[in-house]
């Protein structure tokens, strides 16, 4: 169902597996571990509401307590929910959704359903994230608004929480940037933390997409908000770290990025400021220290399926953002497969020293790749 605010339902099939994943995202604890393995036992959300007490038990994680509240979730009113949903312009994207965002479905738990104000494009899937401190100095702000601009105008849309200090420096940089944004939440999407930033969520679903695994009405929990950071770090293809304590949250952003094969990104700061130990840390184990969006672009590697930009371009590779007019017209004329170095001449109509020298850009960009002496193929 993509479009809860609209007044159609679904085919009546469709309608009864949307109420069950709405309902299973509605069972106290539940999570997307259990969720997963009780799936893999009995096949769809529905089936999970019809087993007994006993075969609920028997799916690894499951005991009385958590059998009990699956066998009282039958009972929610799921139609009043979803008709909330669809009275606030939410949308309901469960796995199969055509909307569903493709990354998530490469990460190990995956939220069953999601609950979005705003639209997801298909070029939200060039995405990254910027996270950090709530209690950000005047330093790490500047340097989040500094990089979410400079990547919302190279055309990655920027991810964060919604969070005081870090993450909303990386929304407001995005917007003002003119670019799009996605914010994932802790709580539901109507009861916004922290309030304030509620006219921000506002700016942040017209130009882009405030989301939550949880209910709208759901106030947030503590445990909620480092469970909701697999969901930004899973949207994203690499993660920023801008300043963190020892024990920041961004730290576990940091580490479900690792867990999911993205890349981790950390910006360094005053060896003397405990909110830049964190950052320090996660250099020291590996992360790429960065300074400016170029670090960014150098590390992130080919895409696991092509994006398509706004424009209608297609995406393979994050480098290719930063080619200039006559690279791009290069690159278009490449294939996937040995494209020969006449062919591209013939197809781009450039000549050919200009295409020569062209090719030698983008093998340096390694957008391309050399297959022969009169040979390339698009990466």
């Amino acid at each position: 169902m993509t479009q809860a605010a609209d007044a159609e339902r679904p085919d009546a099939s469709a309608w009864e597996n949307l109420r069950a994943e709405v309902r299973l995202a509605l069972t106290p604890g539940v999570g997307p571990r259990t969720r997963n393995l009780l799936l893999a036992r009995f096949g769809d959300a529905e089936s999970v509401f019809r087993a007994a007490p006993s075969d609920l038990q028997s799916v690894g994680g499951v005991g009385p307590k958590i059998a009990s509240a699956i066998v009282a979730a039958r009972e929610i009113d799921i139609d009043a929910e979803i008709d909330i949903c669809r009275e606030n312009g939410i949308a309901i994207l469960t796995q199969n959704d055509p909307q569903y965002p493709r990354p998530l479905h490469e990460i190990p738990d995956p939220p069953g359903v999601l609950f979005v104000r705003g639209a997801l494009q298909p070029s939200d899937a060039l995405a990254v994230a910027i996270v950090g401190s709530r209690h950000a100095t005047p330093y790490g702000l500047a340097q989040a608004e500094r990089l979410a601009g400079g990547l919302a105008r190279a055309g990655f849309t920027v991810v964060s929480g919604l969070a005081r200090g870090i993450d909303g420096a990386a929304h407001r940089a995005a917007l003002a940037a003119g670019g799009r944004t996605l914010a994932v939440l802790g709580g539901g999407i109507l009861q916004l933390y922290p309030p304030e930033h509620a006219p921000l969520a506002a700016e942040v679903a017209n130009s882009g997409a405030v989301m939550s695994e949880v209910p709208p009405r759901m106030a947030p929990m503590g445990g909620a908000f480092p469970q909701r950071n697999r969901i930004i770090t899973g949207l994203s293809l690499g993660t920023i770290v801008v300043e963190a304590s020892d024990r920041s949250g961004a730290l576990i952003s940091a580490k479900h990025a690792n867990e999911q094969g993205r890349e981790v990104f950390a910006v360094p700061g005053r060896v003397d400021n405990r909110m830049a130990r964190g950052c320090h840390r996660l250099i020291r184990d590996g992360a790429r220290l960065v300074e400016t969006v170029d670090d960014v672009l150098e590390e992130l590697g080919p895409l696991v399926a092509p994006a398509t930009k706004a424009t209608g371009e297609e995406i393979r590779h994050p480098a290719e953002l930063q080619l200039n007019e006559i690279e791009q017209q290069v690159l278009q004329n490449i294939d996937g497969d040995a494209t020969s170095i006449d062919a591209i001449i013939a197809r781009s109509g450039l000549p050919t020293h200009q295409v020569l020298s062209t090719i030698s850009v983008l093998e340096v960009r390694r957008v391309i790749r050399r297959l022969s002496g009169s040979t390339v193929a698009r990466i």
